[in-house]
């Protein structure tokens, strides 16, 4: 305990003197000075210059030592993976990008383990170092089948022995999860959700979905498919009977990437994105306060979006709704207002609703922290004799 408590403050406050870990702690210089002295011989921390500009003799000051370990996260989309490793302190070291578009689909292992070497190579390593592997995906493999579900539009992930083949070729203890999840844990750790035990991180780019965290915890239903909201049947959009062959539903229809660009060109803004259309209304409202197409579309995004909000803290009650993803990133506060006012009249709970705080890319961000929490977890348990 005293050990991982030393490690979690080093981590925390960076380097720190023996007599501080001792303050920090309320462990006797001694004791202070034999775990330091442990921890340095099993590596996990290294001594790093002295304190400056204090009376008295200056005094050793120790860090987590970076390269205990490392690990590597990965963001798939359907277009590209974009893979990340850090070290065990948790600083970026390499990244790598391939793309996907129009390569042959089935090829999901080979392209996971380019993106990873490539990433390590970048960080100044190789797999073979790596403690962790954290992937990030659209949809949700089911935990009985090993079949990945809600994700037709990502090719090349849905055989049912993918995740054992991973793990095999990597050689490295793997975790897969949903991308909008892991923006959720990104975002209670370092964004708008820090300290918040109960909220929703809803999420908008191309498609919709929802990340639920109850009590601190993920809830992932039993499926995986908890957060799947853009299947969710909605007033105003087309009721769909077999969500399954079309990969969309009723909240997608109503406000998912389609419908964003769709009422863009109706209200004359041109646009290759849903997050460029976004974009543009935002500015177009700002810059001339008449301009009234571009209020049309902002106007009326905000209620579609409400309305699918709306039924999701009916339910939940949640303390607060984070908006993530691109097209939320492209309306900022000028679409943020006009949702919380929407669904301040359409919801008898009335959440907080607040944009994210996470800076990057927060399924990058949420990846990268579930793999250090992981690794850190094996890694300074100190009292494992085979440990190195």
């Amino acid at each position: 305990m005293n050990d991982r408590a030393a490690l979690d403050l080093l981590l925390e406050h960076g380097p720190l003197s023996r007599t501080r870990i001792g303050e920090l702690t309320g462990l006797s210089k001694p004791t202070a000075s034999q775990l330091l002295a442990r921890l340095e011989a099993a590596g996990l921390v290294v001594a790093t210059g002295t304190t400056a500009g204090r009376p008295g003799p200056s005094a050793q000051l120790y860090r987590v030592n970076p390269d205990a370990g490392y690990v590597a996260a990965l963001d798939v989309t359907p277009d590209r993976i974009l893979a990340a490793v850090a070290d065990i302190g948790g600083e970026p070291r390499g990244q790598h990008t391939i793309s996907t578009r129009g390569r042959r689909a089935g090829r999901a292992l080979s392209q996971v383990i380019e993106a990873v070497d490539a990433a390590a190579k970048a960080a100044g390593t190789d797999r073979s170092r790596l403690n962790r592997v954290v992937i990030g995906i659209p949809g949700a493999f089911d935990p009985v089948s090993g079949k990945l579900r809600y994700a037709g539009h990502v090719p090349g992930w849905h055989s049912p022995t993918l995740l054992d083949e991973l793990r095999e070729t990597l050689g490295v203890p793997l975790a897969v999860e949903n991308d909008v999840n892991l923006a959720a844990v990104a975002e209670q750790r370092i964004g708008a959700a820090v300290g918040c035990e109960d909220f929703v991180l809803f999420w908008a780019e191309e498609g919709l979905g929802a990340a639920i965290v109850l009590g601190g915890r993920l809830h992932r239903g039993a499926t995986g498919g908890a957060g799947e909201v853009g299947y969710m049947p909605l007033p105003g959009a087309p009721v769909l009977h077999n969500v399954s062959r079309a990969n969309t539903g009723g909240f997608q229809e109503l406000a998912g990437g389609e419908a964003v660009l769709k009422l863009a060109r109706l209200n004359g803004l041109k646009a290759r994105t849903p997050q460029e259309a976004v974009a543009r209304a935002v500015a177009e409202a700002t810059g001339n306060p008449d301009d009234q197409d571009a209020l049309a579309v902002l106007e009326e995004l905000a209620v579609r979006f409400a309305t699918g909000l709306a039924s999701i803290v009916a339910v939940l009650d949640p303390q607060l709704v984070v908006l993530s993803g691109g097209v939320f990133t492209a309306g900022g506060e000028e679409l943020r207002s006009r949702i919380e006012e929407q669904l301040h009249q359409l919801a008898i709970p009335r959440p907080r609703l607040l944009l994210s705080a996470v800076e990057g890319n927060p399924v990058l961000s949420g990846a990268v922290s579930r793999a250090l929490s992981d690794a850190r977890d094996e890694l300074f348990d100190t009292t494992t004799p085979s440990r190195t």
